[in-house]
């Protein structure tokens, strides 16, 4: 065994632990819909059954009078998750606003699994004794880019579906191939259409997955650093420090992780109201 194993792992190992999910296999490239992440799928169901469990509740105890803090909260998302739509969507927002809410809070708990102890899991997995079955593990379903990509792609799939129902078939296909240079270069607005699809869906997957990992990452810098010099140079101070270091992301990163649901959200409806309004 070497020095390095019998000392435990190093700063670098210990993070590139925490970033490998829980896969079917091993996974080579960074986008690759054949592997499965099993972390990623459970905590984006959970966070997903959360919020309507959330929704459900405020909707059976929502009450005519004066709401109390839980009901004043649900509605105030409820105002802004509908006032975004009637901005974007001049049209019947009756689906719309509750699916823009919906995805607020669904990726605000994903989000928001991020405030757990990154150790907390590979703890309770040795208590169990189910680190001999599970070596990888991450929480934060929103800081893999195959699940914002998978929900950007249901974005792109609502765009298309939202098409349709608001144009027709005859109207829909009317867009794909005939705008925006007319029916004479079909298969060049075909194509450009599809390249604006992909674009939106990279883009708006990409842009939660880049923050949601950098900071991830980031608190496991912090925590680590801080560690390391306190353990090196001893003394309080440079404990103080790593305190003060961490509490301070820690704010940051609250308002990155509830600012992250929003811009999805709004991008969401701005894409929406592109479909509504076609070409």
């Amino acid at each position: 065994m070497s020095a390095a194993a019998e000392t435990g792992p190093t700063l670098a190992g210990y993070i590139s632990h925490h970033l490998e999910n829980l896969a079917s296999t091993k996974q080579v490239k960074m986008i690759d819909f054949s592997i499965i992440h099993y972390d990623t799928v459970f905590w984006s169901i959970f966070c997903g059954i959360a919020a309507l469990l959330i929704m459900y509740i405020a909707a059976r105890k929502a009450t005519a009078g004066v709401p109390g803090r839980f009901q004043a909260a649900i509605e105030l998302l409820a105002e802004m998750a509908d006032g975004q739509a009637k901005e974007q969507i001049h049209g019947d927002r009756r689906f719309i606003a509750p699916f823009a809410l919906t995805l607020f809070m669904w990726i605000s708990l994903q989000n928001s699994m991020d405030f757990l102890p990154v150790d907390l899991f590979g703890q309770f997995f040795t208590w169990t004794g189910l680190d001999h079955y599970i070596h990888y593990h991450r929480a934060v379903p929103t800081a893999d880019l195959n699940g914002t990509v998978g929900i950007s792609l249901g974005v792109v799939v609502m765009m298309i579906v939202f098409g349709f129902r608001v144009h027709g078939f005859k109207g829909y296909m009317h867009q794909l191939f005939c705008a925006p240079f007319g029916a004479a270069l079909a298969p060049f607005n075909f194509a450009l259409n599809m390249i604006e699809y992909a674009a939106k869906m990279i883009s708006l997957g990409m842009r939660l997955w880049g923050n949601m990992y950098a900071g991830e990452l980031l608190f496991l810098m912090i925590a680590l650093l801080g560690s390391a010099a306190a353990l090196t140079l001893g003394g309080s101070l440079a404990f103080l420090g790593h305190v003060i270091a961490g509490s301070i992301w820690a704010i940051f990163h609250i308002l990155v992780v509830f600012l992250q649901a929003f811009i999805f959200m709004t991008l969401t409806l701005v894409y929406l109201g592109q479909a509504h309004e076609g070409h």
